[in-house]
């Protein structure tokens, strides 16, 4: 079965949410080994409003121009080399949020609390991924990558999912009654 091309909108909307990543995702606090960044909560905002398909695609494309070398991994960094090092399987693990949260948020037309249950089984699917890749690439203990790469960010990423829904839906909201949201 053919897939249908995206239209027009679809691609703009993509296009929009990856700038979105770009300019925000490089804005980060160094807090220790991985630093608190905004690109989760750009890619939670971007699987409320896209969907899994395109906020998967804006992600994806984040991360290939990402690995071109552009500067817009946090702290303004970018390259294959940072893809590749301790915290790369962070930034790999933003599909499995996009996916898992997009298909929440479509499968519950938008409702709060089952979106946001999904959103944060995508981000749990992006700490175990990019947990996992740490303790390989720094051949250290669950615990201690546990202590240093998911615990600081439990509370500041429930705030992200929670804003993510409360703003994601009402622009959603705004955009499905201007017949935006295709």
């Amino acid at each position: 079965m053919k897939r249908p091309r995206l239209t027009p909108y679809q691609l703009s909307v993509t296009a929009l949410m990856t700038a979105v990543l770009c300019v925000l995702g490089p804005m980060s606090v160094p807090i220790g080994v991985v630093p608190l960044s905004l690109t989760n909560l750009v890619i939670c905002v971007s699987a409320f409003l896209l969907g899994s398909r395109l906020g998967t695609f804006s992600v994806l494309a984040y991360l290939l121009l990402g690995a071109a070398g552009l500067p817009v991994f946090s702290g303004y960094g970018g390259g294959l080399g940072k893809l590749a090092g301790p915290t790369g399987g962070y930034l790999v693990g933003f599909l499995l949020t996009a996916w898992i949260g997009g298909r929440a948020v479509e499968r519950s037309k938008g409702r709060p609390l089952p979106s946001a249950l999904g959103l944060g089984l995508g981000v749990a699917a992006c700490y175990l991924l990019g947990t996992g890749w740490f303790v390989f690439q720094m051949k250290c203990s669950l615990g201690y990558a546990l202590t240093v790469c998911v615990l600081p960010f439990l509370p500041f990423d429930l705030a992200k999912i929670a804003l993510a829904v409360l703003a994601g839906g009402a622009v959603r909201r705004r955009l499905d009654r201007e017949k935006l949201l295709k």
